[in-house]
């Protein structure tokens, strides 16, 4: 690496870990999964940051590796969780605090499903822009997009009530 690069990685990390942390806790639903996914996210870059830098947004680069970091890391895990047992879906709390409740209701999404919704949804991302991530069509992140979003719906019930008690 070039000198001068590792500084501009390094105020780039800073820059945009906190974001970066924050689009992984909604994929991977608890704290730790998250920072590591983060820090897997940041080490990745670091060893391709010449490409990175390169890149018109590079912003736009790391969040594509960290959603694809969490994909491959998830169709992994399952797997191996195929592979020794069948699970069970974790059960959505009925007296929780919407927070509580729509992380548990967003880890019952499929992995893929999840990205899609946490990237159209939160990060407020155009349909074209997340299939462009993904790698699949705007019709896919549509169809998948509206499941999910029925999915949580039915899920998350009477959810609505906590949003407009407080």
């Amino acid at each position: 690496m070039p000198p001068g690069t590792e500084h501009d990685f390094e105020a780039f990390a800073r820059a945009s870990q906190r974001k970066l942390y924050r689009t992984a806790y909604l994929l991977c639903g608890n704290a730790d999964g998250a920072r590591d996914l983060t820090q897997t996210t940041l080490a990745k870059l670091f060893q391709h940051w010449r490409r990175v830098s390169a890149a018109d947004h590079p912003e736009a680069y790391a969040k594509a590796v960290l959603t694809r970091t969490f994909l491959a890391e998830r169709r992994r895990r399952l797997r191996d969780l195929l592979a020794h047992t069948h699970a069970d879906p974790l059960p959505v709390p009925e007296h929780a605090e919407l927070r509580v409740t729509l992380l548990a209701a967003l880890a019952a999404l499929p992995p893929r499903a999840r990205a899609m919704v946490v990237l159209r949804y939160w990060e407020d991302l155009s349909t074209e822009r997340v299939a462009q991530l993904l790698r699949c069509s705007e019709g896919t992140v549509k169809s998948q997009c509206s499941r999910a979003l029925a999915k949580l719906r039915t899920q998350l019930g009477e959810a609505h009530i906590y949003a407009t008690e407080s």
